[in-house]
């Protein structure tokens, strides 16, 4: 579809583009108490798509103050009532389902396919959280004569911080919160606040007033003020390591807060001799994770391949990436659209310029695609280099773009220490007919959520998150996400 064709299927957005984006503070939608704005755009045309609310500390300190005064409220709320509310709320998203796709691929450069399956998975997270209301258990404790019991309380206010490549899958896991008693103030990512925005619209009168806030504000201002307001109690942040490392920071100087960081990944894939080579090139790209050029902290950014097959496997994968339609957001047919913004866009090209200075071999892309239907929009190809060293920049350091790295080794020891030979421990995959080394090396890994002859699936409740710099305070996508919104009481009877 050529530009022209994404200003037919962009029609279809003009009304809910066109509108006044507006913060949700306290139960009721406003503008920036400042008045101030800023734009919001397309990565495809490069052009402006809305005037969005730039927040200020002020509006900050309103919805935190909206939430803290709904908190009583709310946790006296039987479970059942709170898991009714937010499965109304995912009805609703559900009724509104293609509406929130198109607007986050508009915003995101996320191929259309991609932003529904985003609202799909959304949708069963909440439901899931929502099942889960009662598995907010305590115990009961034989220590003595006496009842000694244990009950699960809301932690309080919950401050929650995202970024661009998932915002309204992101902003949806709000569920847990909620549904463990917490009134929360999401800040979705200035990058592609829009769905999120949305998702306010339509949440105004599900929640009681204060229960669910969101602002949103152009700069560190909002999220730094978020996390350091003496009434946030937890904090739940999905982004980069460095900015992670901030927000511990701020909330440890603010207070002493409950963190709970999911941060990024040189994710290793190891394929040895003995795989289906097939299934691995597929595997391996699939787990790339293409389809979001490359924007994902799960990424197998790392494919590490046993010498014996390696340049088969190079072969192969060169061969799938080639093949794969990358285009219009908007159209049907395209598996792979733009990077978010120009500064990631070059961002990425700094990286394959470092990894061609290192010595890396240049298998596929590089570059812009070719032809007139990529002279605007933030598109970048594809990217395989082979031949990488395992302590090279481009094998060490997150590029959060579409560049794959591909790493001879040796035998299963070598293999293992490659992997592991990163600051980062989120995911990791091994591939192998092995079954004694496919469990040896999976035990041997060094990260939070592994896969044996497979790539990039997450499953429903399956605690996902990392070790090392990838993250820290708990897994998420679980009944584990869920409690860890909850505070511990141990009570104690005498008779």
């Amino acid at each position: 579809m050529n530009a022209g064709g994404h200003e037919v299927r962009a029609a279809e957005a003009e009304s809910i583009l066109a509108r006044e984006w507006k913060l949700l503070i306290g139960g009721e939608l406003r503008p920036a108490s400042d008045g101030t704005t800023f734009e919001d755009g397309d990565p495809f045309t490069e052009k402006k798509i809305a005037d969005v609310p730039d927040a200020s500390t002020d509006d900050v300190d309103a919805a935190v103050e909206a939430a803290a005064a709904a908190r009583k409220l709310w946790r006296d709320s039987p479970a059942l009532e709170r898991a009714e509310r937010v499965l109304a709320l995912a009805d609703v998203i559900e009724q509104n389902r293609e509406e929130l796709a198109l607007l986050e691929c508009l915003d995101t450069g996320s191929p259309i396919s991609n932003t529904r399956f985003d609202v799909t998975i959304a949708l069963a997270q909440m439901r899931m959280f929502a099942g889960f209301a009662l598995e907010m258990k305590g115990a009961t404790v034989p220590a003595s004569n006496n009842l000694h019991y244990s009950i699960r309380e809301p932690v309080g206010v919950v401050a929650k911080i995202f970024p661009f490549n998932h915002p309204l899958m992101f902003a949806c896991r709000v569920a847990a919160p909620l549904v463990a008693g917490n009134p929360s103030v999401i800040k979705p990512p200035e990058a592609a606040p829009l769905s999120v925005l949305r998702l306010g619209e339509l949440a105004k009168d599900i929640f009681p007033a204060g229960v669910f806030n969101i602002v949103v504000g152009d700069g560190p201002a909002v999220p730094d003020r978020l996390v350091r307001h003496r009434d946030v109690r937890r904090i739940g942040f999905i982004g980069s390591e460095p900015t992670g490392r901030a927000i511990q920071r701020a909330a440890a100087e603010s207070g002493v807060k409950q963190v709970t960081l999911e941060l990024g990944g040189k994710n290793a894939m190891v394929v040895f001799d003995d795989a289906d080579l097939d299934k691995a090139a597929a595997g391996a790209v699939f787990g790339m994770n293409f389809t979001w050029s490359g924007q994902s902290c799960g990424s197998n950014s790392r494919l590490l391949v046993q010498h014996e097959v390696y340049e088969t496997m190079v072969e192969r994968v060169a061969q799938m990436v080639q093949a794969r339609k990358v285009g219009d957001p908007l159209s049907e047919e395209s598996e792979q659209g733009t990077m978010i913004n120009n500064v990631q866009y070059e961002k990425s090209l700094k990286y394959i310029n470092v990894a061609k200075s290192e010595g890396a071999r240049l298998i596929v892309g590089g570059g812009r695609p070719e032809g007139d239907e990529f002279s605007t929009g933030f598109f970048l190809a594809p990217t395989v280099f082979a031949d990488v060293q395992p302590r090279w920049r481009i094998a060490q350091e997150e590029v959060f773009g579409p560049v794959l790295s591909i790493i001879p080794f040796d035998d299963e020891q070598e293999a293992v220490s490659i992997a592991n030979d990163v600051d980062y421990g989120l995911t990791a995959s091994v591939w192998t007919n092995d079954l004694n080394r496919a469990h040896r090396v999976a035990r041997d890994f060094e990260a939070g959520f592994i896969w044996i002859n497979g790539s990039s699936l997450h499953f429903p409740n399956v605690p996902y998150g990392g070790v090392k710099g990838s993250g820290v305070g708990g897994k998420e996508e679980s009944l584990e996400e869920l409690l860890s919104y909850t505070e511990e009481k141990a009570i104690n009877v005498m008779f």
